[in-house]
């Protein structure tokens, strides 16, 4: 859909070279096939989508105006070519905007937005200031609304649950639409096409003559229980990775190991706790890049 050339974040980029300092372990039982040289990559995305997935926003359910706002603004941002601008930030050549979160007070007029910022490229932290997709449009957004913005940075197991406490408006973190979390939220329309991506360590070749995700599927569901696959708690990967009926996934015969974020998930593969990670296709592109950055 877009270019992926891709700016990254200092602090990913810092973040990232503190684990890869602590040194590297024993790998379990997978990244058997390895050809080892001097320009191989710390880690590589497999270039295949597992699976097909469409991003929206989670609206408070007792608020029909938002959500009425929310679309008019997506149908806005899609016309007008704001959208892509913002994802030419990102996924092109021009500059990711710095958005500021304003304290929460309910004497103003805020739109609370739920998120997890540790999830580049939609969004991510910078100090004290958020950039990514998702927090950009959420900027624009509140301008449109009138309203002061603030920014809730959660785990995201509690983004569409804080929401459907009515403790915020609007959760918005690189959500796929998923009928289980229509219990806390009523999605807006869908503003993004998104996949998940395998990533593994860069000498790895078991993956490399596989072309569809069929053929990796088939891979996968070969491997034992004692091959170990990182992915991010709550996420479609997990999902992927234990089964799930709703979106037609086999649970795989592995182990799965859940992560707070997708960095932490490939930083353990590196250091020998995993052997393979699943996340989606945008930020692992981004944290493979800052990987092999500063390899």
């Amino acid at each position: 859909m877009f270019n992926t050339k891709k700016i990254v974040s200092a602090l990913v980029v810092s973040m990232l070279s503190i684990s890869l300092l602590s040194g590297c372990g024993k790998g379990n039982t997978g990244n058997k096939k390895s050809t080892k040289s001097a320009n191989t990559p710390a880690v590589k995305v497999i270039d295949v989508d597992l699976t097909s997935e469409e991003y929206a926003f989670g609206v408070d359910k007792d608020d029909a105006d938002l959500l009425a706002s929310v679309n008019d603004y997506i149908a806005e941002i899609m016309k007008d070519g704001t959208f892509d601008k913002i994802c030419n930030n990102y996924f092109g050549d021009g500059t990711p905007a710095e958005v500021t979160s304003s304290k929460l007070d309910d004497s103003k007029d805020q739109l609370v937005v739920a998120t997890n910022a540790a999830f580049e490229p939609f969004e991510y932290t910078k100090g004290d200031k958020y950039l990514g997709i998702d927090m950009e449009i959420a900027a624009g957004l509140a301008k449109k609304l009138g309203k002061e913005l603030v920014i809730q940075n959660m785990d995201f197991d509690a983004v569409c649950l804080s929401v459907g406490q009515h403790k915020c408006d609007i959760a918005m973190a690189g959500l796929t639409i998923k009928k289980s979390r229509e219990k806390y939220v009523t999605f807006s329309d869908a503003y993004y096409n998104a996949s998940q991506r395998l990533i593994v360590k860069g000498d790895n070749t078991e993956f490399d003559d596989l072309k569809d995700k069929d053929a990796i599927a088939k891979k996968l569901q070969s491997l034992k229980s004692t091959v170990k696959i990182g992915v991010q708690n709550g996420t479609t990967g997990k999902l992927y990775c234990e089964g799930d009926d709703e979106a037609g996934f086999e649970k795989l015969p592995i182990t799965t190991v859940g992560y707070k974020n997708g960095s932490l998930a490939v930083q353990d593969m590196i250091n020998g706790n995993t052997d393979y990670v699943i996340i989606d296709s945008a930020p692992a592109k981004c944290i493979a890049d800052a990987i092999n950055k500063i390899q």
